[in-house]
């Protein structure tokens, strides 16, 4: 799977601008109240970029955005791209250390949330489709953690069926 690929899936569930002041990542503090209520655009959200102007970000700066600070930092030239495909949409919906420390997690290795060549190692030594469904379980177990689970969980759920739908494809 190529970034290009990756990108027309992800912004199936990155949806336009949205404003909730619900959602702590709508605020450039990252918490719910905290700094000033910037919202997310294309899943580019103000808590991670607060000097961004979310508002009128392009479809095409979000593109780059996703390549340079994402893409290219979560190992995508050196795991295979089922796994970085899942990796990266965790990523931007619960944040890089979070879905790196569930990836680890998942191939049994001390999680510190750093892709790097012992991660990469482990990885490469799993079972292709072990490494996916275990990261996927730990995606939800993640999820249904969170104190916003009641408000948003619906959503993530249906997002993670997507994804074990197109993990089924890039194995």
């Amino acid at each position: 799977m190529t970034f290009d690929q990756a990108f027309e899936r992800l912004i199936g569930h990155e949806g336009g601008y949205s404003i909730d002041s619900k959602d702590p990542g709508n605020w450039t503090g990252g918490k719910v109240g905290v700094g000033i209520l910037k919202g997310t655009k294309y899943g580019i959200a103000a808590n991670t970029y607060p000097n961004l102007d979310i508002k009128n970000l392009t479809l095409a700066q979000a593109k780059q955005i996703y390549k340079k600070d994402w893409w290219d930092k979560l190992g995508a030239d050196q795991l295979h791209s089922a796994i970085v495909f899942q990796l990266w949409d965790f990523a931007i919906n619960a944040g890089k250390k979070r879905a790196v420390m569930e990836l680890q997690q998942a191939v049994n290795i001390k999680a510190d949330g750093i892709i790097g060549p012992k991660t990469i190692a482990a990885v490469q030594n799993e079972n292709l489709n072990d490494v996916l469904l275990t990261l996927t379980a730990e995606r939800l177990r993640f999820y249904t953690s969170l104190g916003t689970w009641p408000t948003y969980g619906k959503g993530w759920t249906n997002r993670v069926a997507d994804n074990l739908k197109y993990a089924a494809k890039d194995n």
